[in-house]
């Protein structure tokens, strides 16, 4: 089943209780919290309140989108401890991650090796809390690419290392579709959105096509993950609502 949510630093000028009403407005069920602003690091007390509103409103924690850079973070002064300990108290499945600060093309083989080691390092701390690490399919980052990123899975070969996945901007269609489906035995969960082109960001309604073409593929997986919108047009809570009744029509057709 796939689990209609939100990434919650798609509203960052809104607190933590103003995100869940808007989540339960919306019909949305499942949320990201993100690290860097609603839930941060280490502060367990805030992760605590945070889990509790948030079960006590009906939905559940997703993830923990802790922006943790896989062999750069650790050496400037972000501890995976807190993070951990921060998804922990959030009870957040997964933890996602980006791999490195750069793009795979500009990644030497020692920096590469750095983020392999790093990710295999973390993988094996989250295990023992029961928590995954879902690497972000992102720019700029080792993830940028559907080969860069199956071969960084293949080189760090560790049970507890998933990835997410969104479509690449600008990317055509049936180019994202065909990047999918080599994605799918690791995937945990997929950011949603739709932008036409880089800096221009759609209505979901907009882009319903390719959108039910990924969701008939990832919906042919076993298990629950979760579908969570970020990016909405204008930054706009109405437009949120818009676009999470888009995406629930989506996910029950």
């Amino acid at each position: 089943m796939i689990i209609p949510g939100l990434v919650s630093v798609t509203f960052r000028k809104l607190a933590p209780a103003e995100i869940v009403a808007l989540m339960v407005r919306a019909g949305l069920r499942g949320v990201e919290w993100g690290g860097d602003i609603h839930v941060p690091h280490g502060d367990l007390a805030k992760a605590r309140e945070v889990r509790d509103r948030t079960v006590a409103a009906g939905l559940t924690v997703a993830a923990y989108g802790s922006y943790y850079r896989v062999g750069l973070s650790e050496a400037s002064g972000l501890s995976f401890d807190k993070v951990l300990a921060s998804a922990a108290e959030l009870h957040a499945p997964t933890i996602r991650v980006w791999a490195g600060g750069a793009g795979s093309a500009e990644t030497s083989p020692e920096g590469r090796r750095q983020v392999a080691d790093d990710l295999r390092r973390i993988a094996g701390l989250a295990a023992a809390q029961r928590i995954s690490i879902s690497l972000e399919f992102h720019a700029n980052t080792l993830t940028d690419s559907v080969d860069s990123t199956l071969r960084l899975l293949t080189e760090v070969n560790h049970p507890n290392v998933y990835n997410y996945w969104q479509p690449i901007i600008g990317q055509a269609p049936a180019e994202a579709q065909a990047g999918l489906v080599p994605m799918l035995p690791r995937l945990t969960n997929v950011h949603v959105f739709h932008w036409p082109a880089v800096g221009v960001r759609g209505t979901l309604a907009e882009g319903v096509a390719p959108w039910r073409t990924y969701f008939d593929t990832v919906q042919k997986l076993p298990g629950d993950r979760y579908a969570m919108l970020e990016f909405v047009q204008g930054d706009e809570p109405e437009q949120l609502v818009r676009d999470a009744a888009t995406l629930t029509q989506l996910l029950a057709s």
